[in-house]
């Protein structure tokens, strides 16, 4: 297992198509995670979101493949950890289970085990409000902002 690979999973009750869609709109975005962003939802498209207040977050759309599978790079422009803009890489895919979808997360080319785990963290939270959200409930006031 490599240490400097984020991967996690989340069970959320709402349909692969209903959790896709909190990818791919910018406004279902900032539900759930961040304060302000520009996304162009498209294979090559570009995205900045202001995820904390302080930390800025930019990279590009890699694979759009509606409701199961999206891609994209990821680094920080501000705050954040000295990650530079579309270094690592970000898979979800979802898949449909009895309950709703099984999001997995992967999260590639960290460049160490504090970066690896600093991200685990933050996906974590992020994931359990998308949870939240998806399933047609109200994640409240990010603590993090």
């Amino acid at each position: 297992m490599n240490a400097n690979v984020v991967t996690l999973e989340r069970r959320i009750a709402a349909r692969p198509e209903t959790v896709f869609s909190f990818f791919t709109d910018r406004d279902k975005w900032l539900s759930w995670m961040g304060k302000d962003g520009e996304f162009t939802f498209e294979p090559g498209g570009a995205y900045r979101t202001n995820v904390t207040g302080e930390n800025v977050a930019e990279g590009r759309f890699v694979e759009i493949d509606p409701p199961k599978r999206l891609v994209f790079t990821w680094g920080w422009t501000e705050g954040g950890m000295p990650i530079p803009p579309g270094s690592t890489t970000v898979e979800i895919t979802l898949e449909p289970v009895p309950e709703g979808t099984l999001l997995r997360l992967v999260h590639s080319g960290l460049p160490s085990p504090e970066a690896s785990a600093a991200h685990q963290e933050g996906w974590t939270h992020y994931t359990d409000r998308l949870a939240v959200v998806a399933a047609g409930g109200d994640p409240g006031r990010d603590d993090w902002m």
